[in-house]
């Protein structure tokens, strides 16, 4: 995990999934971190990284191609 960076997160798994396939739409390797962390899913939020080298496109992706 050490070349990898946080670039989006959220309780909602969804939103989530939406943001890891619109990063990997243009070129971005992501994955989700799940931080759950009761059998319930109540507390803790899911987390979508990327390669270090890949942080700045990622956030830039983010704020400008994806609306909740």
């Amino acid at each position: 995990m050490k070349n990898w960076t946080k670039v989006f997160e959220d309780q909602n798994q969804i939103r989530v999934e939406i943001v890891k396939g619109v990063l990997e739409d243009k070129g971005v390797a992501a994955f989700v971190l799940n931080k759950k962390e009761s059998v319930y899913q109540v507390f803790g939020t899911y987390e979508v990284l990327v390669p270090t080298d890949q942080t700045l496109y990622a956030l830039q992706l983010i704020q400008h191609e994806i609306t909740f």
